[in-house]
């Protein structure tokens, strides 16, 4: 366990005030990149306070990579959605091409409580998250923890109000960071200051888009595990690149990266059925095949941040990769057939798109190794100092900034 600052010890200090002497329902506590604010959650649950995870303590994130962050820490976690609803299958009888068919279908209804032994809930990646699912959670009437960075981009949808007034603020850079490159550009980005091109380490650099060409372009495209961009058209071309510089035309091949665009809540993306099929998740495709005819495809799917793929093959909707353009409504239900040709159920289409380049808000949550980023923070106006600080802050190892 590495040592804490002083900036964590006195966080450390007055969760636990708050958690044991405290009518106070929630306790905020924010914390820039940097400042090991995972490392305090982990020492103040476990050992201050004597809480064990996913027992007396639940920890649950807004997105199952965000979960899994935690996961890999030792932390067991996850999903907000997983916390708060509760699964159950119904029979409906519906109508597809004139006939009448019974589906299963997996529904979800709000807990009325959550289990008795839990006595702290820690919301970690607040910053995605809006006051009024920050208030689904509260109605348990158990402690809350929210967690999260105020200086990233605020949910797309919604305001969140609880982190703009934290009860606490972890601003020290913990030892092992303070050198780290990444982070130093993220501070700059944060306070808004001028990011001047060059090399700053092994790990990151700032290049002039003059000059990002040729081979140099190919090669920290090809070697990024994730590009990252602000607008639509930036995306969409640079996506159209890498597949080019990969060799792929068409529709999706086998060994592609796609991004789920659409929520889907009764597809779980693994085997303990401890997440869903989400809008932003990004992942690969193996063995797809298409019936080209009705725009639709079907795939095995792996999820970029779990070891295993989707448990059954996930039908789509291909119209976007040849039209521009999703052919489907959403719901769309098509009969699926037995090995005889008999109607045995219905199914509906996945949403996807090609995720070589992603906007900076679908990366939100996340953390890749290699980060290219196309910074396009201007388009943001009042939040491009929140845009480039989140989009910087999606780097672990290298960071490529383009502008």
């Amino acid at each position: 366990m590495p040592e804490l600052t002083n900036d964590q010890l006195t966080a450390d200090k007055m969760i636990e005030d708050w958690f044991l002497h405290s009518t106070r329902q929630i306790f905020v506590l924010s914390g820039f990149a940097g400042t090991g604010k995972t490392t305090l959650l982990k020492h103040t649950i476990t050992q201050t306070l004597k809480l064990v995870p996913d027992e007396s303590a639940a920890f649950v994130t807004p997105t199952g990579k965000a979960a899994t962050v935690l996961i890999r820490s030792g932390i067991r976690a996850c999903t907000l959605h997983k916390l708060i609803y509760q699964s159950f299958v119904e029979e409906r009888e519906i109508e597809v091409n004139g006939k009448k068919i019974t589906v299963e279908k997996l529904s979800f209804r709000r807990r009325e409580t959550i289990d008795k032994d839990v006595k702290l809930i820690v919301l970690d990646e607040a910053s995605m998250v809006s006051d009024e699912v920050l208030l689904d959670i509260a109605n348990f009437g158990v402690k809350l923890l929210v967690c999260g960075d105020n200086a990233q981009l605020p949910p797309v949808e919604g305001e969140n109000a609880f982190l703009a007034q934290p009860d606490y603020t972890l601003r020290t850079i913990v030892r092992q960071n303070r050198d780290n490159p990444i982070i130093m550009l993220s501070e700059l980005a944060r306070e808004g200051k001028y990011l001047p091109y060059g090399r700053y380490g092994d790990g990151a650099a700032v290049i002039s888009k003059r000059l990002f060409t040729g081979e140099r372009r190919k090669n920290y495209l090809l070697k990024a595990d994730q590009i990252v961009c602000g607008l639509n058209k930036t995306r969409a071309q640079i996506n159209e690149e890498m597949r080019f510089l990969s060799g792929h035309e068409g529709l999706p091949q086998d060994g592609e990266k796609l991004i789920c665009t659409q929520n889907n809540w009764e597809t779980y993306i693994d085997g303990e059925a401890r997440f869903n099929l989400v809008n932003g998740i990004i992942g690969t495709v193996i063995s797809p095949f298409y019936l080209p005819d009705k725009d639709m495809g079907f795939m095995q799917f792996k999820p970029d941040f779990l070891d295993e793929n989707c448990p059954e093959a996930l039908p789509f909707d291909t119209g976007i990769f040849t039209d521009g353009y999703y052919r489907y409504r959403r719901g769309d239900y098509f009969e699926k057939f037995d090995d005889d040709g008999e109607a045995v159920g219905a199914f509906t289409l996945n949403r996807f798109e090609f995720g070589y380049c992603i906007s900076c808000h679908k990366a939100q949550g996340s953390e890749f190794d290699n980060v290219v980023l196309f910074d396009e923070g201007y388009a943001f106006k009042e939040d491009k100092n929140r845009w480039l600080y989140t989009a910087i802050t999606r780097a672990k190892k290298r960071l490529i900034i383009v502008k």
